[in-house]
């Protein structure tokens, strides 16, 4: 699969897609719920996370799945609905749902292909990419906080 540049590639700091209220209330949420994430790097993945849901805005058909870090970034997101309602209509024209990976479900090509599938897509859209925070693709059963079947949901992981 090939995706096409719509801005030259690595161009746009993805932090810039972030109200800086927004970016210190988020960051500062995370330091608070992984208290191992200095907020200079709370506020990394704050970034990424924004370019993570504007490439997945901007190519609904192409599976894309976040990081471990940026699933945090994501998951603190969704609870601050108001600062997450506000960026999706700004970035996408409408709510971006976080809709996990069924259990037992692969992707086309795995977590390596979905992987390089999301850090194309990141690079189409003309961000640039922190790459210490996509060594992998979060994996079913890793998502770091749902609980729709992850690993610390309120029931074990079981569906």
């Amino acid at each position: 699969m090939t995706i096409a540049l719509e801005r030259p590639v690595g161009t746009t700091d993805p932090a810039t897609l972030v109200d800086p209220d927004m970016m210190e209330r988020l960051a500062a949420r995370i330091t608070k719920d992984h208290p191992d994430t200095n907020l200079t790097d709370a506020r990394r993945i704050v970034g990424q996370t924004a370019a993570f849901l504007a490439a997945g805005a901007a190519l609904p058909d192409v599976a894309l799945s976040p990081s471990k870090s940026v699933d945090v970034g994501w998951h603190t997101w969704i609870l601050h609905t108001v600062d997450c309602a506000a960026f999706c209509d700004r970035v996408a024209g409408r709510f971006i749902h976080h809709v996990p990976t069924p259990e037992g479900e692969n992707s086309e090509g795995g977590p390596e292909a979905e992987r390089q599938r999301t850090l194309d897509a990141l690079a189409a859209a003309g961000f640039r990419i922190d790459h210490d925070l996509w060594p992998e693709a979060a994996k079913m059963g890793e998502c770091s906080q749902c609980h729709a079947g992850c690993t610390d949901s309120p029931n074990g992981g079981k569906m």
